[in-house]
Parts: structure tokens; C-alpha cells; sequence
């Protein structure tokens, strides 16, 4: 007999074979460890993991589906509050979510309630099992700007209870942060994110590549001469930040977003493509959040000897436990209580070093967390020839700059009511990155499930 107290273990690739390539790292449940796996849920009546849940799947629903094998009817349930579950099984932080909530994990681990979820979307997109629509078209019109997580999911949303939405995406592929800013290792473009936005145009869905809103054309244009009575403005977060610090505009320093787009979009690690990339032998990256471990993860399969600098400790790492444990497991080295002073350059303008400084914790800064302080005198250089500065992004201003009477606020996000995406234009509602600034794929879903159901209402109610 299993030990209910501990999850299925999850089949993975080994770490030096996975180092080399940019296959899949975690290679899931079969159906026999997910048909187990599911028998540690305790049914609960009073299920907290729905709580944690952004997107407020029914989960001891679908699980209680798995245990009895009824996969396709498990798919039902999470398709009746989520529009891309194989992706969230795959990227959701669940350890502080459904997982940090579930009654199991008391006594002993918690149900592997990501995985599982995982399991069931892979079985939908392998047996191409449709997703249920709406039975008639309500004869309302919205426009969706942005194919990331928000925008796909609000799509997904108002396109069941009968609208005719149209997606607007800026780039040539559909996808926003799911296909540029995730590595294929850990979140396979074809297999996973292009058959997930099929299951969305299944549900009637029309997307336009292309189309760069605040240039191609306007919100006020969609409103006042396409016919669109409602938008929701899902662009996310795609400006970089850095630090000003000397030597920054050295040939070689990278954000993290330009490196990933490369890489992940332009497939710049693929020999077939002719992208080009600075795989850089030994390459620093700033910063401590997923979006760094992505950036030192890629450049480590590029070839590269590859540190993480963050200036706190690795309690306060931003990033999923289970993305700083395969860095690690993988060989990036961490430099903690760290922080970048100056980037030095040789005379050809190439990058030798980087002089960082130690760092203690002292009292907790507005976040909650202990603000770190630089020790005088312990600045020491590492030697590199490129750094990936991955230190957030903020939203472009670019829409809000071309929309009357939509109002930012001094981080240049969009104000709107996270309840129901409400903004300060009427008939306009917003959500993910773009009000937030940079957070994760599953709260910009549940923003954009909130935006669905405030146009909904407004829609409604007209």
C-alpha cells in the first residue's frame, strides 16, 4: 500500500541530461500515478484548496473524477472555470495556492493538485476532447487586446456565454508571456500553449496578429467605428526595468525579456533558426524571481557558467521553490545577499566583470520584507562577458497614452477595480499585468475572469 502522506513522486528528466537540451523538464503523471495520486484527496466538504484557487476550479470535483478515471468528465469541470489548464498545470506557484491550502498537507504532503491537472488537460489535448460552448450568440460585440494569459481567459469566458470577441495581438504569434517569456523546457510551445489557444478558438474566438493598439489603430477606434461595445485590455507588462548603475549599456548586458524573447519566440537556441543570441561563456543574472531563473536556466543549455545575483537570502527569493530547486539541481550557482555595483568593460568595450557588494537584512521594508543593506568594503568583482538584468517589467504606456480618459497611476498601470476590471473609460476593463505590473500567469487569469464577468454585467445591463 502507497503512503498516503506522501505525493506520487513525479517522473522527471535527469539534471545533467536536461542541461543540454530544451526538452520538457518535468514529464508528468501516466494514468495509473494519476489514478493513485488523486485517492490522497480527502473530498473535503469545506474544500480550501477552491480558495486558493484564482480562477476557483472545483478541484475535489475533478479529482473525485480522476480517482474513478473519468478523465474527459474531470475536464468538464476545470473547462467550467479555466480556459488553459494545461498550462496552469504546469507554471501556477500551486505550493502557495490550492496546494498551501489543502488539508492533506497537515499531516503530511499536500495533493499534487497541479500535476494532476496537468494530467487531465494533456489527456483533453491528446484525445482533442472540445471544449463546451455557448448554445447561441447573445449578439454583443468586445474586443480583447493581448493573447497572454488575461486575454485568453476573458476571451475565453465571455466567448461561452455567447459573445463574439475578437482578440488583438501585437506580435506575429499568439500567446503574449506564454510563448517569449517561458522557456520551452518548462513550457512547450506546440505540444502546450498553440493547442490551448486552439481550444479557445473552439469556442468561437477570432484572433488578429499584428496589431499593435495606440498604432494600428485606437480603443476609441474600436469603440466609435468598429462596433466593439466593450474592450479589456489584457496587453500585460513588457517593459523592462534596470538598475542605472555604470556600465549598464555595455555591449552584452541583456534584459531579461529581450533574452527569453529570443530565445523562447525566435527560437535563437534552435540551430535551424538564425536568430542571433550572445550565449555568453560565463553570464551573470540579476534578480531572483521566476523570470530569472528562466533567463539562468536558458543560458546555462546555451553553454554558459551561469550566477544568480539577488540581494536577499533564498527565504526571500521570489521565485517557485521548484524553479530554484532545478536551477540548482541543474549547476547555476547562487550568489545571495549580493548586489550588483558597476559593470566593468575592457577597451573594446567588452564586459569583464562585474563589482558586487555583500549584503546583511536589516528591519522589513513596506513589502514586509527585511530591506537589504550594503556592507561597507566587500565589494568583490565575478568574472562574466554578459549580464541579463531580470528585475520586473512595467506595463508600456503606449495605450494608455493613446485612450481618452483612461486613468494610470504613477507606475504607468491601468486603475481598474479588481473585482470586475472596471476602468475610469466606460465601457473599458483591464486586468493582469497591464493594472498590475508584472505578477503571475494564473492571477493575470483570474483577472481576466473578473474582466469577463464585469463586461458581462455592464454588457447585460445596457
Amino acid at each position: 500500500m502507497a503512503d498516503v502522506l506522501k505525493k506520487v513522486p513525479v517522473r522527471e528528466q535527469d539534471p545533467k541530461v536536461r542541461a543540454t537540451n530544451f526538452e520538457e523538464v518535468c514529464l508528468g503523471y501516466n494514468m495509473e500515478e494519476a489514478v493513485e495520486e488523486a485517492g490522497r484527496c480527502l473530498n473535503c466538504k469545506n474544500a480550501k484548496c477552491i480558495d486558493g484557487c484564482p480562477v476557483s476550479i472545483d478541484i475535489p470535483a475533478f479529482i473525485h473524477e480522476v480517482k474513478e478515471g473519468n478523465i474527459e468528465e474531470a475536464y468538464k469541470v476545470i473547462g467550467k472555470s479555466s480556459a488553459l489548464p494545461a498550462i496552469c498545470g504546469r507554471v501556477c506557484p500551486q505550493e502557495s495556492q490550492c496546494e498551501g491550502k489543502c488539508i492533506r498537507g497537515i499531516k503530511g504532503e499536500p495533493v499534487s493538485i497541479g500535476k494532476l491537472e496537468r494530467f487531465v488537460a494533456d489527456y483533453a489535448l491528446e484525445n482533442d476532447i472540445k471544449p463546451v460552448g455557448a448554445e447561441k450568440m447573445n449578439g454583443h460585440k468586445v474586443a480583447v487586446i493581448g493573447s497572454g494569459p488575461s486575454g485568453l481567459t476573458c476571451a475565453g469566458d465571455l466567448a461561452k456565454k455567447g459573445y463574439d470577441v475578437t482578440v488583438f495581438e501585437a506580435l506575429h504569434e499568439l500567446g503574449g508571456v506564454l510563448v517569449y517569456g517561458i522557456p520551452e523546457f518548462r513550457l512547450p510551445k506546440e505540444k502546450v500553449v498553440a493547442k490551448e489557444i486552439e481550444k479557445v478558438k473552439e469556442l468561437g474566438v477570432k484572433f488578429e496578429t499584428n496589431v499593435v493598439i495606440g498604432k494600428s489603430t485606437t480603443i476609441d477606434q474600436l469603440m466609435e467605428e468598429e462596433g466593439f461595445e466593450a474592450v479589456f485590455i489584457g496587453s500585460g507588462a513588457g517593459l523592462p526595468m534596470f538598475m542605472g548603475i555604470p556600465g549598464e549599456n555595455a555591449n552584452g548586458v541583456f534584459s531579461a525579456n529581450e533574452y527569453l524573447t529570443r530565445s523562447n519566440l525566435m527560437k535563437a537556441f534552435d540551430d535551424a533558426y538564425d536568430t542571433p543570441i550572445i550565449a555568453g561563456k560565463k553570464v551573470a543574472v540579476v534578480g531572483g524571481g521566476n523570470v530569472a531563473m528562466d533567463a539562468a536556466r536558458t543560458a546555462l543549455r546555451l553553454g554558459a557558467d551561469v550566477h544568480i545575483v539577488y540581494r536577499r537570502s533564498e527565504a526571500e527569493l521570489p521565485a517557485r521553490v521548484e524553479e530554484v530547486h532545478h536551477a540548482k539541481e541543474e549547476g547555476v550557482i547562487f550568489d545571495l545577499l549580493t548586489n550588483p555595483k558597476k559593470i566593468n568593460v575592457d577597451e573594446n568595450g567588452n564586459i569583464k566583470s562585474v563589482t558586487v557588494i555583500k549584503m546583511e537584512l536589516g528591519e522589513p521594508d513596506a513589502s514586509g520584507r527585511r530591506r537589504p543593506v550594503e556592507i561597507p568594503g566587500s565589494e568583490y568583482d565575478i568574472e562574466v562577458d554578459t549580464v541579463i538584468m531580470a528585475l520586473g517589467t512595467s506595463p508600456n504606456p503606449l495605450i494608455s497614452s493613446t485612450t481618452k480618459g483612461l486613468e494610470t497611476n504613477r507606475r504607468k498601470c491601468i486603475v481598474a477595480d479588481e473585482d470586475n476590471g472596471e476602468t475610469s473609460k466606460e465601457g473599458v476593463f483591464a486586468g493582469g499585468d497591464a493594472v498590475t505590473g508584472a505578477a503571475t500567469v494564473i492571477l493575470a487569469m483570474g483577472a481576466g475572469k473578473a474582466g469577463a464577468k464585469g463586461i458581462d454585467e455592464y454588457l447585460s445591463g445596457k
